[in-house]
């Protein structure tokens, strides 16, 4: 099949799963062709089959914000016809949905089929979704999809709540790739942050109020009371300059790093013993199933679709939002020397529910559904 992906190409959770899917299916021979406004972060290395065709938004003096939508519905339709896809698969409702509706119409004036997949990531429809000014596109954009997904069923009856929706939502899980046997981490790397008897906590996110990356810190600070430990903090945004401030005024700076962003956190999460993600909202947690790939055990809320991933006593535990002192407790627990290794290899058996063989063939025989 020859497959369009439309997708946002940074950090965030949508496109790199949509990334990570596409490189999954070039391998099993299909044709992928990745249409944004800037290469994917994760697209990396070249491979065969797969192209990438970058949107340009002209600098009219004219508009006070640049037409973006129209832009990216000209570059799908150019590449559709010209490169004869099969059928587009847009991630995210705002603003790849409508701008394939619009291309999709426009093809059809010329004869032209070209079906569409969207797969709703989460803040489409929690967050942008909810804005009254957006919902009747949102709304129309997902009845108008020949085919719609979710990555959790928990965004899935979020969607249904929240508008009229007359399709049929398929759950389609996120997906990673894992590995057969529990990494050993590079001592030698290991030894940059931490001494041997010191316990490596770590946090992943993009610094969001959402995210509450203050709690992590509030964590880490009663864990590193009762044992001397780490803190990696990976990523930027909003909030990060208030959790300096945050470290500075607990005398915490020695111990906690700011690592900043970096395209590649496989490297940190096997050096960590527990992830943390305390998110007041998290559609799916794609950043706990990374840390669950390589046998972190994970001490997450209980909101959203994290309980569909990270499996309370099991994988890790969950807290209600907010409860600081609960997940500093679990924390601990996982910590224990004579759990510690059972924990590790739960999370690692859990991600493998989830890997890229489980989900990959899922979407394939939505796609053959479409176009036969």
């Amino acid at each position: 099949m020859k497959i369009g992906i439309v997708l946002y190409p940074t950090f965030g959770g949508s496109g790199v799963v949509a990334t990570e899917l596409g490189k999954a299916l070039a391998l099993k021979g299909h044709e992928i062709h990745f249409i944004t406004y800037s290469q994917p972060v994760r697209l990396g290395r070249f491979q065969a089959n797969i192209f990438y065709h970058e949107v340009s938004v002209s600098d009219y003096p004219l508009f006070e914000f640049q037409p973006y939508e129209t832009t990216l519905a000209s570059k799908i339709y150019d590449v559709v016809k010209y490169e004869r896809l099969d059928l587009l698969h847009v991630h995210y409702a705002i603003p790849h949905a409508s701008a394939a509706y619009m291309a999709q119409k426009i093809l059809a004036e010329e004869g032209i089929n070209i079906p569409f997949v969207t797969t709703l990531h989460g803040t489409d429809i929690t967050l942008i979704g909810k804005d009254p000014s957006f919902v009747p596109v949102v709304q129309f954009c997902i009845n108008a999809s020949n085919v719609v997904t979710a990555v959790s069923e928990s965004l899935k009856q979020d969607t249904l709540a929240h508008f009229k929706v007359k399709k049929n939502i398929q759950v389609v899980p996120n997906f990673i790739p894992t590995l057969e046997h529990l990494p050993k981490p590079d001592e030698s790397q290991r030894m940059q942050y931490a001494r041997p008897e010191e316990p490596i906590l770590c946090h992943i996110s993009n610094f969001r109020k959402v995210k509450r990356v203050e709690d992590v810190i509030r964590i880490f600070e009663k864990v590193n009371q009762t044992i001397p430990a780490k803190l990696l903090m990976v990523g930027d945004g909003p909030d990060r300059f208030a959790c300096e401030q945050l470290c500075r005024s607990l005398g915490l700076c020695d111990r906690i790093i700011f690592l900043g962003k970096l395209r590649e956190t496989r490297l940190v999460l096997e050096l960590a013993d527990v992830f943390i993600l305390p998110s007041e909202s998290e559609s799916f947690g794609l950043a706990a199933l990374e840390a669950m790939a390589v046998g972190v055990p994970v001490i997450s809320s209980d909101t959203g679709g994290l309980p569909e991933v990270n499996i309370h006593g099991v994988s890790g535990f969950l807290t209600a939002v907010g409860d600081v002192a609960g997940m500093a407790n679990y924390t601990l627990e996982l910590l224990s020397p004579e759990r510690k290794l059972v924990y590790k290899e739960n999370a690692l058996k859990r991600a493998k529910a989830f890997s890229i063989d489980a989900i990959v063939p899922a979407y394939e025989a939505i796609y053959l559904a479409l176009i036969s």
